[in-house]
């Protein structure tokens, strides 16, 4: 089996550089494959290319952190706890005791906060190794979840199972990892199956998700055999049509479940993004909180969280004089909309300023640059909210001015990661980047962490849902004058 970093650590490794470290934290005291680095570190070069840089050329802990964020919320929609841009620079330790596993974080810590790496910085390399490390973290916590399974099937771990088998256990993997800590939910639903479908959004189509996970591996091994041999889905001498499933294959199916599925929930998340769009009327990327009610009320059973937690989530503005709104990518992106939230990581709705951002950091190359240049970039580009929404976007006299003002306070050129240009993306595209609130405002909590208050009562709603909201303001306000 793959090696796990669950265990105990030698102290001496903390004194040693985070390459060095990490890699003998991987396992049995080998490295990470110099191919996976290489492929990591691919990954991230066009971030890393625009990020502010010491004068080694590395950057600050603040940046690498941003950097794995933005890296597993691209790639998987995964927010990794202990890494989220709302989290304190300052804060001590990169996540609380719950984050990762029980020891890890500990020697993570030590190792990222050395003497060393504060005054010289973190590489490209050492970022690599920080990614393969909480990949290997979310493989043992798979790992962890795929062996309570088996020994509640009372299944040996030893055993090659049948392709029914397999499916077996991947249906009660998923009400595990679906359901995190409810132990209570996760008893009464394997006690009683016929309770799954009505409880589990699109029961059916998950469980027909996971089954086309089992397929693609049937076919990888039969028409693919060095490619599976070389993903360790398949060994040598294996016959492939032999439908048999190891410990090991189904391990490799549940990560791949890890890292595919929000790209499977995509189409939940566009159908609630449509419906707050409706609700936006003067394209603002804002819902009037007596609308998000008033919808509520209305049978949609989504838009139900209290005000108070909204305000923790970053995801209502009360700066507006049209009164209390929903921002909309801050709400999408919010931990409340999250569908799995385990100890490790939540997966939640993609980014739609991920591809925006993306593609000026592609066109720009560097960590700062001119008005002009980003003018003329974002000029050209769409934000494509709707298949009729393919235009580029309007970039009224006070937007352009608000950038030169940028720059102008810091030294002409314009910080492409720095808070104040995340902000005046969130403005040219409100419905797709997220509004940037200083640091320790927001926080990634979940409902269950929030409280029984998550929700909204009757008398809430009903009270906000009377209010008057900016449907009724005139249609011949431009967007400017909402703001």
């Amino acid at each position: 089996r793959k090696s796990s970093v669950r265990g105990s650590l030698d102290a001496g490794v903390l004194e040693r550089d985070l390459s060095s470290a990490m890699g003998e934290a991987l396992g049995c005291g080998g490295h990470v494959g110099e191919q996976h680095l290489a492929s990591i570190e691919a990954q991230l070069a066009t971030m890393w290319r625009t990020l502010p840089k010491t004068a080694e050329g590395n950057v600050e802990r603040r940046s690498l952190r941003y950097l794995i964020h933005r890296h597993f919320s691209r790639t998987s929609a995964l927010h990794i706890r202990g890494f989220e841009p709302s989290r304190p620079a300052d804060a001590s330790g990169w996540g609380s005791a719950d984050i990762l596993s029980q020891r890890v974080p500990a020697f993570v810590e030590s190792v990222l906060q050395s003497k060393h790496k504060v005054e010289l910085g973190f590489s490209l390399n050492d970022a690599a190794h920080v990614v393969a490390t909480i990949e290997q973290l979310i493989y043992d916590f798979e790992g962890s979840v795929l062996e309570r399974v088996y020994r509640q099937q009372h299944k040996p771990l030893t055993r090659s199972l049948s392709s029914q088998g397999v499916e077996q256990l991947l249906e009660s993997y998923m009400v595990h990892w679906l359901l995190g800590d409810d132990e209570e939910g996760i008893s009464m639903l394997l006690g009683n199956r016929s309770l799954i479908e009505s409880s589990v959004p699109h029961w059916n189509q998950v469980v027909a998700f996971t089954k086309g996970l089992i397929r693609d591996l049937d076919y990888k091994r039969q028409h693919l055999p060095d490619a599976a041999l070389a993903a360790a889905t398949a060994r040598p001498g294996h016959n492939a049509l032999a439908a048999r499933y190891s410990f090991e294959d189904v391990h490799g199916l549940v990560g791949g479940i890890t890292k595919s599925f929000a790209s499977f929930w995509e189409s939940e998340c566009v159908s609630m993004k449509s419906a707050l769009v409706a609700m936006d009327a003067h394209s603002t990327g804002r819902v009037p909180l007596s609308k998000f009610y008033s919808s509520a009320l209305n049978a949609e059973w989504r838009f139900g969280e209290s005000e108070s937690y909204l305000r923790d989530l970053g995801a209502l503005d009360e700066t507006s004089w049209l009164g209390k709104q929903v921002i909309i990518p801050n709400y999408i992106q919010a931990a409340s909309n999250c569908i799995v939230s385990s100890q490790h990581y939540l997966v939640c709705c993609a980014n739609d300023c991920e591809g925006l951002l993306e593609e000026i950091e592609n066109k720009v190359g560097a960590s700062t640059a001119e008005p002009s240049e980003i003018l003329a970039i974002v000029g050209n580009m769409s934000s494509q909210t709707t298949l009729d929404d393919d235009f580029p976007p309007h970039l009224e006299d006070s937007l352009t001015r608000q950038l030169e003002q940028i720059a102008m306070a810091h030294g002409g050129r314009v910080a492409l990661h720095g808070r104040l240009f995340a902000q005046w993306l969130h403005y040219v595209f409100p419905r797709e980047c997220p509004f940037p609130h200083k640091t320790g405002v927001a926080a990634a909590v979940t409902p269950s962490e929030f409280g029984e208050n998550y929700i909204a009562s009757d008398e809430e709603m009903k009270k906000h849902a009377s209010e008057v909201n900016a449907s009724q303001i005139s249609t011949t306000l431009g967007k400017e004058e909402l703001q």
